[in-house]
């Protein structure tokens, strides 16, 4: 991984888990807006998330991401489900995870920590706010701090 205000060398992996076609078309454009050089994975629900982690049926090629963007309310298994399946793999646990969730609820975002998520964000309503989360997860992830580099 980069250090300090450097670019990643290659594309960054980012497995988006997100329910609500509205906010991946953000995150999407959002990411655009970073330049941040990636590959945006997207998945609808928590069932999902877990295929394309395990590399399962139609996700059997997919690539261990390098981050994880998940929503907690999902249908089926929900995010919460996702989080603790994730952080209890010592296959997976290294991946950071950032929750992006409507939900303010303290309950959740202590939930969250206590499940080992890396950090809480809560979604902002309108597309600026989606640009400056996206610009400072790209600045702070990916050129501030110093990931593990794992296979």
């Amino acid at each position: 991984m980069p250090t300090m205000d450097q670019e990643p060398t290659r594309p960054v992996e980012i497995l988006l888990v997100e329910d609500s076609p509205a906010d991946t078309r953000l995150t999407i454009e959002g990411l655009k807006d970073s330049k941040l050089v990636n590959n945006l994975h997207t998945v609808v629900d928590g069932e999902q998330a877990l295929d394309f982690l395990y590399r399962r049926g139609v996700y059997k090629g997919a690539p261990k991401p390098d981050m994880i963007l998940l929503d907690l309310n999902l249908p089926g298994v929900d995010g919460r489900e996702v989080l603790n399946q994730i952080k209890t793999d010592s296959e997976l646990a290294l991946i950071p995870v950032v929750i992006m969730t409507s939900s303010s609820a303290d309950a959740d975002v202590l939930h969250a920590y206590r499940m080992h998520a890396n950090c809480y964000i809560q979604k902002p309503l309108d597309f600026a706010g989606f640009q400056e989360i996206v610009r400072s997860i790209k600045h702070f992830w990916f050129q501030v701090v110093k990931l593990p580099t794992v296979d």
